[in-house]
């Protein structure tokens, strides 16, 4: 990950002052946009910000999903959907990757219809630390999401409509647990820049490099560590996975160019591999027997997780990937990257890809089979979520159309549900949407 002097999305803005994030009172024009306040007898501010949730039923009767008031602007929300597209700046590490995609990839064809939108839930506003960084929202289950808002990590159910903190990394930070390499004094104010939430476990990646694990049945923190005490030490993302031997391991890819495996047991480092460039998103096989290593560099790179070797390698993209997702078939897997796609790869030939997906205004920062391996998700940094049918050979794709900053997305472990996190100073929130089911007249008697 370059820009290493660069770790919030404030501080990326500041810098990259043509990059447009996503908030809309920043690149509207207000006297322009707003000027039929006057006319409805609305306060502007009001307008804008005393937004509520948008339940199905509203949003089958015109409402926008994201409760914006289109009716009282000065522009369509059809006219803002064309200046966004031709506003956004997608951040390129090469320059001109994603103008030569463009020339040489067409999109696939819209109207996939796979998940439809169930909620969107105002009171849950996840937050964003790191621009290059969207690994921020988790499902555990179709009504069970994790997610970081500023310093804590929060839990929402959408049953019940609760929000609960479930850690809060403003202050201090010490397991309570003993063992070996456990930083006994844990930290203060961790920048959480990645999280990981599988089954009872979760794990937490900081910008110097710290590592927090939680079982989430017990109170506090079970381990902290710091992979590397050297300057460029982001945890880039982490993974949670069943092992072979039974075991629950995870992997934490860092800036330091290292890939570490930790047990979840007794939190032992297990293997550290180093790579020629930061390694941005691991991903592993489902037999266990590949890892897929991508970074900042081009090429990806399949390697033998008991050794660390490289033993094969994929070439095509045209800029620095971030994310990677392995198909549970275990021979497909797919690397999304700042040109612009998202690229699926067969192992039995790797010469080419089997897909180029591409989106509409940036980078793929976010990739996400489904469990029975019928989709695939993918996410651009803004406004846009993908959902690819890979029965259909991924050339159909179902479109979710938003405005703001995707701080991550996740499906439930039975698909049954869909959740995007949205970073917005005024409209930030949880979007779900629950799987589609062509349901039979004999299936209301089951």
């Amino acid at each position: 990950m370059p820009r290493h002097g660069v770790d919030t999305v404030d501080d990326y803005m500041r810098e990259e002052e043509e990059v447009v994030d996503g908030d809309m009172p920043d690149f509207v024009d207000e006297e322009y946009y707003y000027g039929r306040g006057e006319e409805s007898g609305l306060d502007e501010y009001d307008m804008l910000t005393k937004v509520t949730d948008t339940s199905s039923v509203q949003a089958r009767k015109g409402k926008d999903i994201q409760g914006i008031p289109w009716e009282g602007l000065n522009i369509t929300r059809e006219i803002y959907r064309l200046t966004r597209l031709e506003q956004y700046k997608n951040y390129e590490n090469i320059p001109l990757s994603g103008e030569a995609v463009d020339k040489e990839c067409k999109q696939m064809e819209k109207g996939g219809n796979y998940y439809e939108f169930f909620h969107n839930s105002r009171l849950v506003t996840p937050t964003i630390l790191h621009f290059q960084l969207r690994n921020l929202v988790w499902a555990t289950s179709k009504h069970d999401v994790y997610l970081m808002s500023n310093y804590s990590v929060m839990h929402w159910s959408s049953l019940s409509c609760n929000l609960s903190e479930v850690l809060n990394f403003s202050g201090h930070i010490a397991p309570n647990e003993r063992h070996a390499g456990s930083l006994l004094e844990g930290f203060t104010q961790t920048q959480i820049s990645t999280l990981a939430v599988r089954d009872n476990f979760l794990v937490v990646g900081g910008i110097q490099g710290e590592l927090s694990c939680k079982a989430l049945d017990k109170p506090g923190v079970s381990f902290c560590t710091r992979t590397t005490y050297e300057d460029n030490a982001i945890t880039n993302a982490i993974e949670i996975y069943d092992s072979l031997s039974g075991g629950v391991h995870f992997i934490a890819s860092n800036n330091d160019c290292g890939v570490r495996e930790y047990d979840m047991e007794r939190f032992q480092l297990l293997s550290h591999f180093r790579f020629p460039w930061p390694v941005n998103h691991t991903s592993m096989s489902p037999d266990r027997k590949l890892i897929t290593i991508v970074g900042d560099h081009p090429d990806g790179l399949l390697v033998d997780p008991r050794n660390g070797k490289s033993v094969a390698s994929v070439v095509g993209h045209l800029d620095y990937s971030f994310a990677s997702a392995w198909h549970p078939d275990g021979r497909t897997f797919a690397t999304g990257n700042q040109d612009k796609t998202c690229r699926v790869w067969d192992l039995r030939n790797l010469s080419l890809p089997i897909a180029i997906l591409k989106g509409n205004m940036g980078a793929v920062r976010s990739v996400r089979f489904s469990s029975d391996g019928k989709f695939l998700v993918v996410a651009e940094p803004a406004d846009f979520v993908h959902v690819y049918s890979s029965e259909a050979n991924y050339l159909k794709r179902q479109e979710i159309d938003f405005f703001g900053e995707i701080s991550g997305v996740s499906l439930s472990p039975d698909d049954e549900s869909l959740y995007i996190g949205i970073w917005d100073r005024t409209y930030a929130s949880l979007l779900q949407y629950n799987k589609r089911h062509a349901y039979g007249y004999l299936d209301s008697f089951m």
